[in-house]
């Protein structure tokens, strides 16, 4: 049994990337707001999907990025159990390239599954996310200064 499978028996699993690009020579983090909340792109992972996939899956059906560079490998940070249903989510880093987002209509909604889009720094990322979502930024952040 995989990892995601085994853990979805306990827990919803969601997974999702911190996509980064670079302007100017600064690190830009795309955040997306549903209601009042800011996050990256992320979504539940589906039976018999791994999280990487489902990631990457979910940040083109969120905002139609598909080349997306996992140059610091496929290191995750998972967040602890949260929300009404306990959700668990793992995120993944990537740079992208391009920074032309789109946020196309859900099939399902009906509508787009995000009010707005916006590319910040780091320091204005910080103040626009929750706690659990901070501590992502904040993982991302170290790694992606480790390269540098």
């Amino acid at each position: 049994m995989s990892d995601d499978s085994q853990r979805r028996m306990h827990h919803p699993v969601s997974a999702g990337v911190v996509v980064v690009r670079r302007v100017d020579g600064v690190w830009r983090y795309l955040l997306l707001r549903a209601y009042n909340y800011w996050d990256f792109p992320k979504g539940l992972v589906e039976e018999g999907e791994e999280s990487l996939d489902a990631a990457i899956r979910e940040v083109e059906e969120e905002t139609t990025l598909a080349a997306l560079d996992f140059h610091w490998g496929y290191v995750r940070k998972q967040t602890d159990p949260y929300g009404k249903f306990r959700k668990i989510a793992r995120y993944f880093i990537a740079e992208s390239v391009s920074g032309d987002v789109s946020l196309p209509i859900s099939e399902e909604l009906g509508r787009p599954e995000h009010e707005e889009f916006r590319w910040v720094t780091y320091r204005q990322a910080q103040s626009m996310v929750s706690p659990r979502v901070k501590m992502v930024l904040d993982w991302a952040a170290r790694v992606i200064d480790e390269e540098v």
